[in-house]
């Protein structure tokens, strides 16, 4: 079994620099992770807000996952769907009658961490290339290959390979830098075409987002799959370089830099190797996460799913966007992303367009996780 898995991993590693850093797998494949995530049972009231905080959307975007939930939280899911819309005393007695909160630590970081935001963006754009509309919003390339190590190494459920086949080998699948050099000869359909390679560099790490045509018709573009390569922060990037400081590294910051240094754009953007594919979504309930759910604005999250199971409901305690006013909300995990990765890890989904955009880019604060997990379930991973 480790044989193949070492087999498998030689045959994609060549030329990819693993880094340590939106739902996407990586190439090559990490090494065993060494943190690990430890729940500490908590009553809640030692919860921060809890008693004050309102739990009825809460309930709401918990039942907006259990279409898609594990077993371990269908009995929940029954429950819930019980309870009256707007019945806020209906939802707090369901959240403390059916869950246990746990705290949740790191052996590497400890109880708190990283919570940065992420939005839909909508970019304007045409079915067409025209003179300004240059840049191609691709789909699913047909030569992109996924090895799902999960059916012969159940301690690999969550990782996947993406390569190619060069002959007959399997070789890794291009890099950014390849793809973009490639231009009209990548092989993979185009789903429109959009003027501005930022705005669709961040479509990318956003994972989904819409294409607004010139008639007002707007496509929804739903994440399809990773060419395999690991993510990698532009802001960290530019931060490195001198370009910015770490203070002026967020999505505005970013994109006032890239305005003013077009000659360095290109190969700024192909440091981050990793490239996400789309696919059209009819969904008219909005983006979905990798629960394979529409997402709720401002209560749905990314989580590192090794130590947070996807449909759970989490307790956050952190602060607003550049601010120290505290933001305490009962969320659920609907989403995954490349850079969440950690115990104490989030990535916090404020809604669709330009003023969620702001409060995204802006969000890099300090904060702590509760899980809440079913009465009498055994816990997802312990030390």
């Amino acid at each position: 079994m480790a044989r193949l898995i070492w087999l498998l991993a030689i045959l994609l590693t060549a030329g990819c620099a693993q880094l340590p850093e939106k739902p996407c797998p990586v190439c090559p494949p990490p090494k065993p992770a060494a943190e690990r995530a430890q729940y500490v049972e908590t009553p809640f009231a030692a919860l921060p807000g809890w008693d004050s905080t309102p739990l009825e959307p809460s309930l709401r975007a918990f039942l907006a996952g259990c279409p898609r939930a594990p077993a371990v939280l269908l009995g929940a899911c029954g429950t819930a769907t019980t309870i009256a819309v707007g019945d806020e005393a209906g939802a707090r007695r369901f959240f403390e009658t059916a869950f246990v909160p746990y705290a949740l630590a790191s052996s590497e970081s400890g109880d708190s961490g990283t919570i940065t935001g992420y939005y839909e963006p909508v970019l304007r754009g045409s079915r067409v290339r025209d003179a300004v509309n240059r840049f191609p919003v691709f789909g699913l390339p047909d030569d992109l290959i996924v090895v799902d190590l999960g059916p012969v190494a159940p301690e690999a459920r969550n990782l996947r390979l993406r390569g190619r086949l060069e002959g007959r080998r399997l070789v890794p699948y291009y890099s950014r830098a390849e793809i973009e050099a490639r231009g009209e000869g990548f092989r993979a359909p185009v789903i429109g075409w959009t003027a501005d390679p930022v705005e669709l560099f961040f479509l990318q790490i956003q994972g989904s987002g819409q294409l607004e045509l010139e008639s007002g018709e707007r496509i929804r573009l739903a994440y399809a799959d990773q060419n395999g390569h690991p993510y990698r922060s532009l802001g960290r990037y530019l931060v490195e370089r001198g370009e910015l400081t770490l203070e002026q590294a967020s999505m505005q910051g970013i994109k006032s830099w890239a305005a003013a240094n077009p000659v360095k754009l290109q190969d700024a953007l192909n440091v981050n190797a990793s490239y996400v594919f789309f696919r059209e979504s009819a969904d008219p309930r909005g983006a979905s996460g990798a629960l394979g759910v529409p997402l709720v604005p401002q209560y749905s999250v990314a989580v590192d799913r090794r130590f947070i199971p996807l449909g759970a409901p989490v307790f956050l305690a952190t602060t607003l966007p550049l601010s120290d006013e505290p933001l305490l909300r009962l969320v659920a995990a609907h989403d995954t992303g490349g850079a969440i990765r950690g115990v104490v890890r989030a990535d916090f989904f404020w809604g669709t367009g330009a003023e969620a955009g702001i409060s995204a880019g802006r969000m890099r604060q300090n904060g702590k996780m509760w899980l809440l997990w079913p009465r009498g379930e055994a816990l997802p991973r312990a030390d």
